[in-house]
């Protein structure tokens, strides 16, 4: 894997001090990197020493950045991410179209497009390695935004300001059932049709949990909620073993359509809006010439999918 860290272009205190930041614990990143707490403590506390300031403050048990240690973090980030792309550029220069870059996407686009677009990708670029971060969508731009990724997919957030929006698709939000479900013959539904269904729902963690379950609330009388979760892999096996009605939209889905194993039938109601997926990078100059070409690929996978919604 041709990346900063491995290459030795990281040292060992930032790589300690980012860890220890993101996982907020010095006993998590040493069980992570396989070394004693000690060892991370002592880098840490000469860090500080030679900045004179502290990095860190304990809250609940819980190591929280000072305003040093944010400032630091982000600039690090910024730095680590110059030198992956710097890796990578240098790859293609040679000729061996090595190195590595991250994405970030929504667990329904994990689960339903990128398998696709990543086989088509590695046709081309055999030796770029993507690391793929599976985050609500907010963390997902976040990522972006932070450095830390180079493409995001994402539903319903807005786009950092130091983002490039490529692309983004409204979808429509549906009722997955089982085709013996009496559902399953429609070719739309209301919100009130559901009264008496049992209803998996997106918990709140994700954006379309909140809308969903105040359009619901105010349309629909008698139906029951079988169970809030974060996951889409749970919605969709509960829909196809027959123990509700998941809403959710096409994405993610595409497989057990496809099979006949679940109907997706469009929610036609004024209290639900369409859920808008888009899709983002770093911005043109920030991007490498191998997440170019990964990014553009979904987005003509993702305009398709908008255009067969129609």
């Amino acid at each position: 894997m041709m990346d900063p860290q491995r290459l030795g272009l990281v040292s060992p205190r930032i790589h300690y001090f980012q860890l220890v930041a993101r996982l907020g614990s010095i006993r998590a990143a040493a069980r992570t990197l396989n070394v004693a707490p000690s060892s991370i403590s002592r880098v840490l506390t000469q860090l500080e020493e030679e900045l004179g300031t502290p990095l860190f403050e304990r809250a609940r048990q819980r190591l929280k950045l000072t305003s040093a240690g944010e400032l630091l973090l982000y600039r690090a980030k910024a730095s680590v991410s110059e030198l992956g792309r710097a890796v990578t550029e240098l790859g293609e220069l040679r000729g061996l179209r090595r190195g590595s870059f991250g994405i970030a996407i929504v667990e329904s686009v994990a689960r339903g497009l990128m398998p696709a677009v990543l086989a088509d990708f590695w046709q081309r670029y055999p030796e770029i390695e993507v690391d793929i971060r599976i985050a609500d969508s907010q963390a997902a731009f976040n990522a972006v935004a932070d450095g830390d990724c180079e493409i995001g997919v994402a539903f319903d957030v807005r786009a950092p300001r130091t983002a490039q929006r490529l692309t983004g698709v409204e979808l429509g939000v549906g009722a997955l059932v089982r085709p013996d479900h009496r559902l399953a013959g429609q070719k739309t539904l209301r919100l009130y049709e559901l009264a008496g269904e049992r209803v998996i729902l997106s918990d709140r963690s994700l954006t379309l949990g909140l809308s969903m379950e105040e359009a619901l609330e105010g349309s629909v009388t008698g139906f029951m909620k079988r169970t809030r979760t974060n996951s889409i892999e749970l919605m969709v096996e509960l829909a196809t073993r027959g123990l509700g009605v998941a809403l959710q939209t096409r994405v993610g889905v595409e497989r057990e359509i496809a099979r006949g194993e679940l109907v997706f039938v469009p929610v036609r109601d004024p209290k639900l809006r369409p859920r808008k997926l888009m899709l983002i990078t770093r911005p043109k100059g920030e991007i490498s010439e191998a997440a170019s070409v990964l990014a553009t690929m979904l987005v003509k996978v993702i305009e398709a999918i908008a255009t067969e919604a129609k």
